[in-house]
């Protein structure tokens, strides 16, 4: 039996915990909160996107931030294999669009009292308002560490799960990177990925403040090559400052690693094309347009896409066609219905930059996975120091795969921990 010390009571720390105490270990977890699993409670807008029903097979694939490397982690603790693990503890899920997995209640706490469960019946304990200072490392091995009180406790097996430094509310502040340095690993450029996108056409996008967007096609364009960065189809939303949403936030993850993305933006050659109506091509948007103009022909052109669009885009859009508002339907030009056509099948916004990394779902960037075995999550450089969840340098796409991640490199850990000498 060994004595392993957790630091860090995310999803992974709490999976890693559940998985070495079930092996019979002695099992602490040191969390600097004053309770575990606050991402968790946010993560799906407070309903816990707990994973996704694709094929492990094509994890990787959703996975822009080095998902080779999670390979093992992945097979070895699959998506049926959390699912099985919250069904059992009696939290039934379900499956909605987009193949994501929630709770059936709709409730992330009933994830977090779940896990929370079974770490009691395993008599893990928890440790609470204890932030660490500092590994202690004797040899090349961990034999412990000091918590911020002064306090010392010893151990065999260290796993660092602290998270990375998106939303810092919820305890990820970044201390996870400063104590691997302090023992000798390298952290790869923190940014943030699955962020809201700034826009430099801020005053339409303020103008559509708040409209959401179902079933719509987007592309992210480098102007100066035409090459297609990234294109989705989903939902998405307007903001004061840009734009977000799912298939925005899953752009933000491309373009953060698009060759010179930092300069092209500030050139403003990084473009969202918006189509707002993906079912209809150009031909027959342009008849459906005709067949509404029809039932209102002696209207004002300000009332001719009520049947189109939500009603805050109409303004707006209607400024971008540059046909009179007053002018009557029946006598919009062939020509100008052509320009209608093409803003709503491209709806061009120029992006200007990232929100904060405390606004992003997930860090990109953290330990350097050059320094970690895959099929363990033990370090190169430390014997005995585990990692798992955001701390690593992996991220992926929004759908429950980053919380995979979190479960399947916890459980590698804290098996791993479990089993070496």
């Amino acid at each position: 039996m060994s004595k392993i010390i957790i630091i860090g009571g995310g999803a992974s720390g709490m999976l890693a915990a559940i998985t070495a105490a079930e092996q019979k270990n002695e099992v602490i977890i040191l969390e600097k909160m004053n309770s575990c699993g606050k991402k968790i409670a946010i993560t799906g807008k407070g309903r816990c996107n707990i994973t996704n029903n694709i094929d492990i097979s094509e994890f990787i694939k959703n996975t822009p931030g080095n998902g080779k490397f999670l390979y093992s982690a992945f097979n070895n603790y699959t998506n049926r294999d959390i699912i099985n693990f919250f069904e059992n503890m009696g939290v039934k899920t379900k499956v909605e669009r987009g193949e994501r997995i929630f709770p059936v209640s709709d409730n992330a706490r009933d994830v977090i009292d779940a896990l929370l469960k079974r770490l009691k019946e395993l008599k893990v304990k928890i440790q609470y308002n204890s932030k660490v200072e500092e590994i202690v490392v004797e040899n090349e091995n961990v034999v412990g560490v000091k918590l911020e009180s002064g306090e010392n406790l010893k151990s065999d097996k260290i796993i660092l799960a602290t998270g990375g430094m998106s939303y810092p509310v919820t305890g990820s502040t970044g201390d996870g990177y400063k104590l691997a340095e302090r023992v000798g690993h390298t952290i790869s450029t923190v940014k943030p990925s699955l962020v809201p996108l700034e826009c430099y056409d801020r005053e339409l996008c303020r103008s559509m403040q708040g409209v959401s967007l179902r079933n719509v096609a987007i592309e992210v364009v480098d102007t100066e090559t035409n090459k297609v960065i990234y294109n989705d189809f989903g939902e998405m939303l307007f903001t004061h400052y840009g734009v977000s949403g799912p298939v925005i936030l899953s752009s933000s993850a491309y373009i953060l690693r698009y060759k010179n993305a930092e300069e092209k933006i500030k050139q403003g050659k990084i473009k969202i094309s918006i189509d707002l109506k993906p079912a209809l091509d150009e031909e027959k948007l342009d008849a459906r347009i005709l067949r509404d103009f029809e039932e209102i022909k002696n209207k004002d052109f300000s009332n001719a896409l009520n049947k189109l669009l939500p009603r805050k885009m109409i303004e707006p859009i209607i400024a971008l066609t540059k046909i009179d508002e007053n002018k009557k339907i029946n006598e919009v030009t062939k020509e100008e219905r052509e320009r209608i056509v093409k803003i709503l099948k491209k709806l061009e916004l120029k992006v200007s930059g990232f929100r904060p990394i405390e606004e992003a779902i997930i860090t990109a960037g953290g330990i350097n996975i050059k320094e970690i075995n895959p099929k363990t999550m033990e370090s190169k450089i430390v014997e005995g120091l585990y990692f798992a969840g955001e701390i690593i340098d992996v991220d992926s796409l929004t759908g429950g795969f980053n919380l995979q991640i979190a479960w399947s490199t916890g459980y590698v850990a804290g098996i791993s921990a479990s089993l070496s000498e």
